[in-house]
């Protein structure tokens, strides 16, 4: 269901936004009938909006090499841990990616050079910031839970990005429970991507991936650094 409703905006900072909206209406004269028609009208806006990021969201995790530079500091573990949430539309459909945009009040709208089965150009809207995705994108997913086994992913994505707004990736054993969890995110991210951002800060780590105990091995031997 791509049609794009009138959407007003959400706030994460309302104790209850359909509440807020019902009282909004009152303080401008309007009776109960039209503030109950505001709600359910509110309410039909929410489900769209989930039924949609249901169908063509994502939530990710992903791991950025950041060493020191002549002119720039690096991450103690070599790695930065970047958060996205993303929902991708065709050139047709990009419409309702602005709706979001709009309706959450955070995020962008990018064109995606990639091209959907070669017929039409991808846009995505995207949201990276951890201000905007503490504030806004996880405490609405929270109140407002999605319906498939998406939302185990998000719940996941929002555990991430506690960790990362508490410093926990900025050391060695922090870095690798993250690493941890986004393993199991998206159909699982493979095996060897793990290996990869591992081996590359973690001291004799050839050592260490041997059969599949690769992640707790790894876990252990950071926690003893």
């Amino acid at each position: 269901m791509l049609e794009n409703p009138c959407m007003l905006r959400y706030s994460s900072f309302d104790d209850d936004c359909v509440r807020e909206e019902s009282n909004s209406d009152s303080s401008y004269g309007s009776d109960n009938s039209a503030a109950a028609e505001n709600q359910q009208e509110r309410l039909i806006k929410i489900g769209w909006i989930t039924g949609f990021v249901d169908g063509e969201g994502c939530f990710s995790i992903n791991f950025i090499r950041q060493p020191d530079r002549d002119n720039r500091k690096g991450y103690k573990t070599g790695f930065q841990v970047a958060h996205e949430f993303a929902v991708t539309q065709g050139a047709k459909s990009v419409d309702s990616l602005q709706v979001l945009m709009e309706f959450f009040g955070v995020g962008a709208v990018y064109v995606n050079n990639r091209h959907d089965n070669h017929k039409e150009r991808l846009y995505r809207f995207v949201v990276r910031k951890r201000k905007d995705l503490v504030r806004t994108i996880i405490p609405f997913f929270k109140q407002y839970p999605l319906r498939t086994s998406k939302n185990g992913d998000f719940l996941k994505f929002a555990e991430c990005v506690r960790r990362v707004e508490t410093g926990s990736h900025l050391n060695p054993r922090g870095l690798i429970e993250i690493v941890q969890i986004a393993e199991t995110m998206n159909h699982c991210k493979p095996r060897s991507e793990i290996i990869r951002i591992l081996r590359d800060y973690t001291p004799n780590a050839d050592d260490l991936f041997v059969g599949e105990d690769i992640v707790p091995s790894a876990w252990r031997h950071a926690g003893a650094m």
